[in-house]
């Protein structure tokens, strides 16, 4: 399944691919607190598990072959959201609908209908929309973006 992953990647437009990136960075983030070691994460009582705290009910729901424990890797965990999605809410994964992606991964098929999504879409979209810190270097003529 990972080449699935890979393959939706690709298919995508550069910007499309890039945005999605964002999208899977920021609910890591919102999942795991930004752990250093996310496929080490567990929640609701061990329930859920890796970078995306994903349940073994979702995994068996998203249809991809495998073990559930292989959630805690990232490309794998990712293919099974995919797949959720695809399987859910396809037009909204073709849109690059955030909101409905991330309220369906956090309240199920039909989370994106459900006002107790609202409050984890807020935290995901604070960090999809967030400007990277720009580095900047030193010159002559003093510090520069680079």
């Amino acid at each position: 399944m990972i080449p699935l992953l890979l393959c939706i990647l690709v298919a995508s437009s550069e910007a499309g691919a890039d945005s999605l990136v964002s999208f899977f960075k920021a609910t890591r983030f919102v999942e795991t607190g930004g752990m250093a070691q996310p496929q080490y994460a567990k929640g609701d009582d061990g329930r859920s598990i890796g970078p995306y705290q994903i349940s073994r009910a979702y995994w068996a729901d998203s249809g991809v072959r495998g073990d559930w424990n292989s959630c805690k890797d990232r490309g794998y965990a990712e293919a099974v959201m995919l797949a959720f999605w695809k399987r859910y809410c396809p037009e909204a994964l073709r849109q690059r609908d955030f909101e409905t992606l991330a309220r369906v991964h956090n309240g199920g098929p039909l989370g994106h209908r459900k006002a107790a999504t609202l409050p984890y879409w807020k935290k995901i979209k604070v960090r999809v929309t967030q400007k990277p810190k720009t580095r900047l270097a030193h010159s002559r003529a003093g510090w520069i973006p680079c």
